[in-house]
């Protein structure tokens, strides 16, 4: 397969408008971020309000319409959408991994026509590519195009997505397609049956796929398709996945604490035998918030560390070394099992802070460790730290998957 190298990341200046842009964005959000998520609903508007912020293209070449913002880069947009809204934040950094799908896998014709397009036209992308069902979408040939059959039960912002990112299996091996869903796609049924108790507005629900037409063109590379071996350049996709998932994991963290300690200012009460009069000078709630506040900045400098090292990767581009991948992947994986432990942790004990009038269902609070608990469980963190245990003990490089 062909492969494209990234462009130089935005300036400063630039970089610092779209981070403005986006925590005003999870400002508006954060507002009615407990109401909407009782209220369970697909997240159109929500997509709309990233797509009126010009959020959505800050990855293309500023030449396209873009802001030429690199991965990393957008990834700290996530975070900070991560602050007001988890499940947004999730949709939003699964757009951005999946928009680079064609940089790795496509030709550098398909992968500058999708840059042109996402650009021009502010496309929402969505994905129908559980690593763990991979096997559940089969692709076989029909003339001179395709015919795509089966079912996921996990496609994230599928329903409402106007390109699609896709997996599936062409005799055996995996292919990525891209398919423009505007319009909707005939053979494609979306179950509308995501009713989990976190993440509730990432469109996340079971797809089913009966003899839909794929045109050649939006199977990513050039023929056969399958039996070549990939690039560790090319399998830098894992890393991308995985340090979005680190950036929302962080920014609902420190989102959460942003909010309780307001709640803690404005409505908390010291208890009775903490000798104060003012909650904000009980001892042991003073003592929760130094250990939380320490804990979330540690985990997000890991997480730009993180970062750094995937975009130095990246901009190796094809010579990418194997040694260079897994130097990459480590670093993102320790952010992956850090930003998962403290966010945990953080939306948990948060209530300590706060005490028990916050537990009032009105307030919401509990969505933040309903977001985290629910997306973590997708990729059980056990398996990073073993991971980076066998690369510092034995030099051993994580075998790849679209997990690893």
């Amino acid at each position: 397969m062909t492969v494209v190298t990234e462009r130089p990341a935005a300036s400063g200046q630039t970089l610092a408008h779209v981070l403005a842009t986006a925590n005003r964005v999870a400002e508006e959000l954060r507002q009615t971020a407990a109401e909407r998520d009782k209220a369970n609903a697909t997240p159109r508007a929500e997509i709309e309000l990233l797509r009126s912020n010009d959020l959505l293209q800050i990855q293309e070449p500023v030449e396209y319409g873009g802001s030429g913002l690199n991965f990393a880069q957008a990834s700290l947009v996530t975070r900070r959408i991560a602050r007001g809204d988890t499940s947004i934040a999730h949709l939003l950094g699964y757009h951005y991994a999946q928009t680079r799908v064609a940089q790795l896998f496509g030709t550098p014709a398909q992968a500058d026509a999708q840059s042109r397009r996402n650009a021009a036209e502010k496309l929402f992308w969505g994905g129908i590519q559980n690593p763990r069902g991979s096997s559940g979408l089969v692709l076989t040939r029909d003339g001179d195009g395709f015919r795509l059959n089966g079912s996921r039960t996990f496609a994230s912002g599928a329903s409402t997505g106007d390109q699609l990112s896709v997996t599936a299996l062409l005799d055996g091996s995996q292919v990525f397609l891209s398919l423009d869903a505007r319009g909707g796609r005939q053979g494609f049924t979306f179950l509308d049956d995501w009713d989990n108790i976190g993440q509730r507005l990432t469109d996340s629900g079971g797809v089913r796929v009966v003899d839909a037409r794929i045109e050649h063109h939006e199977v990513l590379g050039e023929e056969p398709f399958i039996g070549g071996i990939l690039t560790p350049y090319q399998t830098l996709i894992t890393p991308h996945w995985q340090l979005a998932f680190v950036n929302f994991y962080v920014g609902t963290a420190e989102g959460a604490l942003t909010e309780a300690l307001a709640w803690t200012r404005e409505k908390a009460t010291p208890w009775e035998s903490s000798g104060v009069e003012r909650a904000t000078d009980d001892p042991y709630i003073l003592q929760t918030v130094g250990q939380l506040v320490s804990q979330v900045r540690a985990a997000a400098l890991l997480a730009d560390r993180a970062g750094e090292a995937l975009q130095e990767a990246v901009d190796i581009g094809p010579a990418l070394t194997e040694d260079q991948r897994a130097e990459a992947a480590i670093a993102v994986y320790e952010a992956k099992y850090l930003s998962t432990e403290v966010g945990l942790q953080a939306a948990s004990r948060l209530f300590e802070i706060q005490g028990a009038r916050a537990t009032t269902s009105a307030y919401g609070f509990d969505r933040h460790w309903r977001n985290l608990r629910t997306h973590t469980l997708h990729d059980p963190v056990a398996y990073k730290a073993r991971e980076v245990g066998d690369w510092v003990l034995n030099h051993r490089h994580p075998e790849f998957s679209l997990y690893r």
